[in-house]
């Protein structure tokens, strides 16, 4: 008989607080230091892709310095428990990172990456890493086909940030749940809040856990992967990039000199997907950006960086920024802008530009389609639609006091753009279409989401 009391007793406190809930105050998580101290097991394990997806992948990890020397071994996946018989071992490259005197940091580690390359195109491939003695779990991934019409999916996030184990770990396994074949992750800035602070990169790899040793992470920083190192950097007011981001990803080193891993791009299937930093070196970045659009031989261009161009919040313009390179967008036609910074949510496009061709309808046609969206707790009020008709974008939807995903699904000449709550609903979503002389059809599909989510529908954010 006990047990059913108790059983009861849970029940009727649920329906209670669903009835009468109460003014909860928070109570903030601790995280000792010792908690993200790297140990002698790997751990940290991310998956990058390089220019080429369909042959090439990389993987990085980290463990104390004690671990000197470190592999992975990878094979062909079967359903055969076996498979790793017919697999190879590659040693790893390892460097080290002394972040000792980096205030938020004081760390040392080894950061160990290894390179797979001449990989089957369209192929699952299991994988593990360790010493020789310690070695993770076995993970898997898949490679990009080399049929560039066929379909694939890809997730994009906005700023992780603030509250990263809390309340962005459901947010990225949600998205996981929602798209579990996703390609890749796009991680369009902040993935954190103080750039070299060990505690909040042990919270984004934690939240991600297996997520980001399986789904490869495309990730562009943003204003907070940049802080000053030390007392003299801040006396001088410079930033330094995050001392754990080149160490801790391995991406291609196709961008402008200097700007390598923050500035690149990969060619999935027939997108050409590409990462521009938006915190630095923008002249440099508008000339490299022109040379590998004007040869860019895929159907599709998906750009992501982390200031956008059209706000959804007030008093956050970029002005500069989207003066410089807002016309390359649109002498090449970029299909889509995946942006991060503004805490809310906010899709509109911009117009087709000249060349329209005769007998078809402005009216059905886009230029490149702009999306700001925010995945961590953090949230900002919406600003007003002027911020962007002023300056000559259309805005569609919004959303504010929202931890939302992307999923972004490629077919040939079509992509579908769905974007997701927290808790799975259907928020936005739209059609473009491929035609001629590059110009996309839109087609509006919002009519199918759950309505608008605002300030006064939503559980206040502020007190």
């Amino acid at each position: 008989m006990r047990p059913f009391r108790l059983l009861l007793i849970f029940t009727l406190f649920g329906v209670s607080y669903a009835v009468h809930p109460q003014n909860q105050t928070y109570k903030e998580p601790k995280f000792h230091t010792e908690w993200s101290k790297p140990s002698l097991y790997p751990d940290r394990i991310v998956l990058n892709f390089g220019q080429n997806p369909s042959s090439e992948v990389n993987v990085t990890w980290r463990t104390n310095t004690e671990i000197k020397t470190a592999y992975a071994e990878i094979a062909l996946a079967t359903a055969a428990p076996r498979f790793w018989k017919n697999g190879k071992t590659i040693q790893a490259k390892t460097e080290l990172l002394d972040a000792r005197k980096v205030e938020d940091a004081e760390v040392m580690a080894h950061y160990h990456s290894a390179e797979f390359i001449g990989l089957l195109p369209d192929t699952t491939y299991a994988y593990r890493v360790g010493d020789g003695e310690r070695w993770s779990e076995w993970f898997q991934f898949r490679t990009a086909s080399d049929q560039p019409d066929q379909k694939f999916s890809f997730l994009h996030v906005g700023d992780a940030q603030n509250y990263i184990l809390e309340l962005w770990s459901r947010l990225i396994r949600e998205g996981f749940r929602t798209a579990p074949d996703a390609r890749f992750f796009v991680h369009a800035g902040d993935l954190i809040n103080r750039a070299h602070r060990e505690q909040e990169w042990h919270e984004w790899f934690t939240a991600g856990g297996f997520i980001h040793s399986m789904i490869p992470s495309f990730p562009t920083p943003g204003n907070h992967e940049y802080r000053a190192k030390n007392k003299g950097e801040a006396e001088a007011k410079q930033r330094s990039l995050s001392v754990q981001w080149r160490p801790q990803f391995t991406l291609p080193l196709n961008g402008p000199k200097g700007l390598e891993e923050t500035v690149y791009y990969m060619d999935y299937q027939d997108v050409r997907v590409i990462s521009l930093d938006s915190n630095r070196d923008h002249e440099i970045q508008a000339k490299w950006l022109e040379k590998i659009l004007a040869s860019n031989p895929k159907k599709w261009t998906i750009i992501t960086y982390h200031h956008p161009f059209f706000s959804a919040s007030s008093g956050r313009d970029n002005e500069e920024l989207r003066n410089l390179w807002k016309p390359i967008f649109d002498k090449h036609r970029v299909d889509l802008a995946l942006q991060g910074h503004d805490h809310a949510y906010a899709r509109g496009r911009v117009a087709p530009g000249e060349n329209v061709l005769d007998g078809v309808n402005v009216k059905d046609l886009t230029g490149t389609v702009y999306v700001v969206s925010v995945s961590g707790g953090k949230m900002y009020n919406l600003g007003e639609e002027e911020e962007w008709s002023d300056k000559g974008g259309q805005r569609d939807r919004v959303a504010e006091n929202t931890q939302l995903f992307q999923v972004i699904t490629v077919e040939g000449n079509r992509l579908r753009f769905e974007s997701y709550t927290a808790i799975g609903e259907l928020y936005d979503a739209f059609e473009l279409v491929k035609g001629e002389n590059d110009l996309n059809q839109f087609i509006e599909l919002r009519v199918n989401a759950v309505p608008e989510k605002n300030n006064s529908n939503t559980i206040p954010y502020r007190d």
